[in-house]
C-alpha cells in the first residue's frame, strides 16, 4: 500500500494510527507487515522507547522520519511523541479457540478495554457484529495499550452470520434476565461469550439462540444498580472462566 497524504484520522480511511510507545512497539512486534511509517518527535528522540522503537525500523527496513509538525496535525494529545501509521485489518478468527462476540458496541472506551483485558485473560479472538464502534479509531488503539495488535477480531453484519461460520461453538449470551447465574454455569469449549450494546443490552431471541448449546447467563449484583458496565461484565464473565482452569 502506498503511503497516503496524512491527516486526522476519519474512519473512511484505509489506514490508522498507534500513538504512543507501547502501542507503536506491539504493533512492530505482531503486525510489522501492516506498517507503513512511523513518526517521531525529536523531544522523544531521549525515551528508551522511542530508541527501541527506531532499532527495530532500522533492522526490518521500515521506514522512520522525525516530523514534529506532522505529529501535532494528526495526534489528541500534546504529549504525543510517536506515531505508528498502519493499514487497516482483519484476521480470520480461530475456529478452535474460545471467542468473544460484542453486539452493536458503541463506546470506544469499552471496546478498548475489552481488548486489552482479554489479552491479560488469554482471549485473542473477537467478533463485533454491526454496526459497532471502530476498532481503528485511535483512541480505542491507544486505549488497548497495543493488544489490538496481539488479537484476531472480524466484522460480521449479523449475529447469524457469525453462528453460521462457527457452528461448533456454545453460546452464551449474558443478559439480566438470564436463565443461569454465572456460578452454576459448566462452560463447555469452544464457546462465544455474547454481550449486547452498552444501552440496550441484548434481545429475548439471544436466550433461545437456534436451539444452540450453551445457555443465557446473568451475573448477579445488587438491585442499587441497574446493570454492569459492559467491560466491567465481559470482564468478569472471562475472569470466572479462568478463575475455574
Amino acid at each position: 500500500m502506498q503511503l497516503p497524504k496524512l491527516k486526522r484520522y476519519q474512519k473512511k480511511f484505509n489506514f490508522s494510527y498507534a500513538f504512543g510507545a507501547y502501542p507503536v512497539l506491539d504493533l512492530l512486534k505482531f503486525q510489522k507487515e501492516k506498517v507503513l511509517k512511523i513518526l517521531v518527535k525529536k523531544e522523544g528522540l531521549k525515551s528508551d522507547g522511542v530508541s527501541e522503537i527506531l532499532d527495530i525500523c532500522k533492522r526490518e527496513n521500515i521506514p522512520f522520519e522525525e516530523n514534529d509538525k506532522l505529529i501535532d496535525r494528526i495526534a489528541y494529545k500534546e504529549n504525543t511523541y510517536v506515531v505508528g501509521v498502519f493499514e487497516k485489518y482483519e484476521e480470520e478468527l480461530e475456529s478452535e479457540k474460545n471467542h468473544i462476540v460484542l453486539v452493536n458496541p458503541s463506546n470506544t472506551g469499552n471496546l478498548g478495554t475489552i481488548i486489552r483485558t482479554m489479552v491479560g485473560f488469554g482471549f485473542k479472538n473477537l467478533a463485533i457484529i454491526k454496526p459497532g464502534v471502530d476498532i481503528f479509531d485511535p483512541m480505542v488503539v491507544r486505549s488497548t495499550m497495543g493488544a489490538l495488535f496481539r488479537v484476531h477480531f472480524r466484522y460480521f453484519n449479523t449475529i447469524t452470520e457469525y453462528t453460521e461460520v462457527y457452528k461448533d461453538h456454545n453460546l452464551y449470551p449474558f443478559m439480566l434476565d438470564g436463565a443461569k447465574n454465572i456460578l452454576e454455569v459448566e462452560f463447555k469449549e469452544p464457546f462465544s461469550f455474547i454481550q449486547g450494546n452498552e444501552g440496550r443490552g441484548l434481545d429475548s431471541s439471544y436466550k433461545t439462540m437456534e436451539k444452540r448449546e450453551g445457555e443465557s447467563i446473568y451475573i448477579p449484583h445488587s438491585s442499587e444498580i441497574d446493570s454492569l458496565n459492559l467491560s466491567v461484565a465481559t470482564s468478569i464473565g472471562m475472569w470466572e472462566y479462568g478463575r475455574r482452569k
